[in-house]
């Protein structure tokens, strides 16, 4: 903690030292709530079951490509074996440097804590760097055994490259405009997926009835869907157990029938693995249509984003095994066995995968691959939701219902609003296209997208977290450009032919996003800014200037320090207040998750007689809100148990000792230990000196500016629970008297408008989108299962 100079206290002046002194922060409190843990070892026969059980719901996206990809590299049918030869060494290739080497080793490393996904990566680089745009972290948000980070040396490029994206607003602006964009393209994932997935499945009963309209192909795939998204309020965990042997199966499936149409047709389709063969290809297409077949390619690696998004419950050695092992080899027989099969039957190249199939197991290979489509939709959509979380904890989306579950797995959530929206999309591309064909451009652009938005973050994640060496950063980028860019360019160039469906669905989602986000950055801003200072709430005296009515206020606020000004709002227009009041602050911090027994923070705020508390509750972007959660007696016991620990510190207990709170009943967790809840200090302990969350006096509210004292202050003043508690016991008995008389929770609610000046485009941004969005979006009331006869809504501008 850097110590402050004579003459930066003289110019902070006394108002900032007893804001200090009466508000202190929580270094201690949080340094003592620190666990020690230890990482998780797995057994090799663990790994292996780990690794089967991935194979349902990692890889199933991935493993379903070999369904529709040929067709939509030749959409205008084959002329040349060469091409076909030339098609399938491009696709060996892109699986190997993509989903292999890139993916399955390199990015699955940069997991936060075995969370993955574009947010997860945005999380990581907010641990280590000040670029998260809604500054409301603190340096004992560091003391959390889920909040690791790296440590940098003075004049190393990993702190060079630190500063420099910390210099800037605009510099996190433009990183927060990536995460959103790859996020919203990951969205649209969840809504093609099961589109051409499903789509493409159904297309088997064409095969054998060539007379069947394409018309009854979409209706079975419309009502597979529908169906689909109708059971997700059941859950994964339901059903999980069948997907590992669905998918198993399914890639014994297409390796085994691979290898026997190697041997059956054209074994010289092996020569493909010969690198050679893609120059031969590129020379030959060129003038023609090499673009249109890139797009196609690149349907062979769809479900590898997925493949980091959906890494929840498996360690990062568990999906490699199944990767090496089971997946990669299977793709590689199957692709290669259409290819030889292809070569054969050159007028066949649009059903292939049908078509190459032996009659005798034709019908229970159509069953196979509709329930292995079915369970690819699955993986993304729950991912779809997993995303939606992350984004609504870091303050990018508005508050919807979310559904755990799963008692045994944090990860598995259903959000009924989500699920409606994508099945009305998905729904709509189905029945809108009815071909595998433009379905898979839209679905390509949105893939590649999101590869190059992970590939840009992975440049400072490597420098940062990982301390790379610059040459293997600079390795890694072009190689992964070098593949991702044609891809790219392919998809482009096909956004008439489809590719348009994927940026209208993330241009949607992103509008959302990014207007929630600024708005929510706008009202942090004016609290921040608004808030009380600590010396006129001192000057009101115990009474506040009103009459304490018995029983307890929770004020929710979004800062963990200072008052907010909406309880000066409050009590200037209200006769009356509580006898104790808690302000409660409730914020998510950039960690997967936050362990219950490190969740609560609690200080008491000014004298003793003042019966004011603060609470802070962490979450991380995982952690859920549980309907059985009683957060209003999770919140009193902490409070109870503060009060507990201060008398025993206060009663002999040296600073060293540490105290551990029991489980709090019913609620699960909650345990908070302490050394500081002392309020004789001498000493004022002071915030971070580089800014975050840090007081000056243009922070504080001097006097000349501070509301007017409220007229009721002229009242005598009584407290019908008699005079404060002088010992721990009667400040017990008085904390519950004041909860049997009645608990209320009073939720500020600012209103944000845009200023008369602003341009059109802000109004039509702030006082319509952002207003609408507010009005549709669940309560904090509702998140936090606040009585509706207990809630006090205060109102501001």
């Amino acid at each position: 903690m850097a110590s402050l100079s004579e003459g930066e206290v003289t110019n902070r002046g006394s108002m900032w030292e007893l804001d200090q002194n009466l508000d202190r922060p929580m270094d201690e409190e949080a340094g003592r709530l620190k666990n020690m843990y230890r990482e998780k070892k797995f057994s090799s026969a663990l790994l292996l079951r780990l690794a089967f059980q991935s194979l349902g719901v990692v890889f199933g996206d991935l493993g379903t490509s070999p369904l529709y990809v040929f067709y939509n590299i030749f959409p205008r049918g084959v002329d040349n074996d060469e091409d076909v030869i030339g098609a399938l060494s491009l696709i060996i290739y892109t699986l190997t440097l993509i989903p292999l080497l890139k993916y399955v080793f390199v990015v699955l490393r940069a997991n936060d804590n075995g969370q993955g996904g574009t947010f997860a990566l945005y999380s990581l680089l907010c641990r280590h760097a000040k670029i998260n745009t809604i500054p409301n972290q603190h340096r004992t948000d560091e003391e959390l055994t889920t909040y690791s980070r790296q440590t940098y040396e003075e004049n190393s490029v990993a702190e060079k490259i630190k500063r420099w994206l910390e210099a800037h607003a605009y510099k996190r602006n433009i990183l927060l405009i990536l995460v959103l964009i790859g996020t919203c393209t990951a969205i649209g994932d969840g809504i093609l997926t099961p589109a051409i997935s499903v789509l493409s499945a159904s297309g088997g009963i064409k095969v054998q009835n060539q007379n069947m309209s394409t018309d009854i192909v979409v209706l079975v795939a419309v009502v597979i869907l529908i169906g689909l998204f109708s059971m997700q309020h059941y859950g994964t965990d339901k059903v999980g157990w069948l997907f590992a042997p669905i998918v198993l199966l399914w890639f014994i499936l297409i390796g085994s029938v691979g290898a026997v149409n190697i041997h059956k047709y054209n074994n010289s389709v092996l020569k493909a693995y010969n690198p050679v063969y893609i120059y031969r290809f590129f020379r030959r297409r060129w003038n023609s249509d090499i673009w249109t077949s890139l797009g196609g390619v690149m349907l062979s690696i769809t479900g590898t984003e997925a493949l980091f998004a959906d890494l929840c419950h498996f360690p990062v050695l568990a999906i490699q095994i199944a990767f090496t092992l089971i997946v990669f080899p299977c793709l590689l027989l199957a692709y290669t066995g259409q290819a030889a099969y292809i070569i054969s039957h050159k007028k066949h190249v649009a059903d292939a995968f049908y078509r190459s199939i032996p009659d005798a197991i034709y019908w229970p290979a159509f069953v196979i691959a509709t329930a292995a489509a079915i369970v690819a939709s699955q993986a993304t959509i729950s991912a779809t939701y997993s995303i939606i979380k992350q984004a609504l904890a870091l303050g990018c989306f508005p508050r919807v219902k979310i559904v755990h579950t799963s008692k045994k797995f944090l990860g598995q959530i259903y959000i009924p609003d989500i699920n409606w929206v994508l099945l009305v999309l998905c729904i709509a591309v189905t029945a809108g296209f009815k071909n595998q064909s433009q379905i898979g451009n839209a679905y390509g652009t949105a893939v590649v997208i999101v590869m190059l938005v992970t590939t840009f973050l992975m440049v400072p994640i490597m420098l940062l977290v990982w301390k790379s060496h610059w040459v293997l950063v600079v390795t890694f980028i072009v190689l992964s450009l070098m593949v991702e860019v044609p891809y790219f360019v392919a998809c482009i160039l096909k956004i008439d032919q489809g590719g348009w469906v994927s940026l209208v669905i993330a241009t949607a989602f992103f509008l959302i996003m990014y207007v929630w986000h600024f708005c929510t950055v706008k009202r942090y801003e004016f609290e921040m800014h608004s808030k009380v200072s600590m010396a006129w709430i001192l000057g009101l005296g115990p009474s506040l200037g009103l009459v304490r009515v018995p029983g307890i206020g929770f004020v929710y606020t979004e800062l963990a320090s200072g008052v907010p000004h909406i309880f000066s709002h409050f009590i200037t227009n209200l006769p009356a207040i509580h006898s104790v009041v808690v302000f409660v602050c409730v914020k998510y911090l950039p960690v997967y998750t936050v362990p219950t027994e490190e969740r609560f923070l609690v200080r008491r705020i000014g004298p003793k007689n003042f019966h004011m508390f603060r609470c802070v509750a962490r979450y991380g972007y995982k952690d859920l809100h549980k309907r059985d959660e009683d957060f209003e007696r999770m919140l009193f016991e902490c409070v109870l148990f503060f009060v507990r620990l201060e008398s025993m510190m206060e009663g002999g207990y040296s600073d060293s000792d540490e105290f551990s709170v029991p489980e709090l009943a019913g609620t699960g967790g909650g345990a908070l230990t302490s050394s500081a809840f002392l309020q004789g200090e001498k000493t004022c302990s002071t915030m971070c000196s580089n800014g975050e969350l840090s007081l000056s006096s243009q922070d504080s509210i001097v006097p000349a500016q501070s509301p007017p004292p409220p007229r009721s202050s002229r009242l005598l003043t009584r407290c019908s629970e008699g005079e404060a508690a002088s010992t721990v016991g009667d400040e017990l008995e008085f904390l519950n008297r004041c909860k049997d008389a009645g608990v209320v929770h009073i939720l500020g609610n600012t209103i944000v408008r845009a200023r008369r000046d602003s341009g059109v485009v802000k109004k039509i941004a702030v006082d319509y989108m952002y207003a609408f969005m507010r009005r549709m979006c669940r309560e904090n009331s509702v998140i936090f299962n606040v009585p509706h006869e207990s809630l006090l809504n205060v109102g501001q501008l």
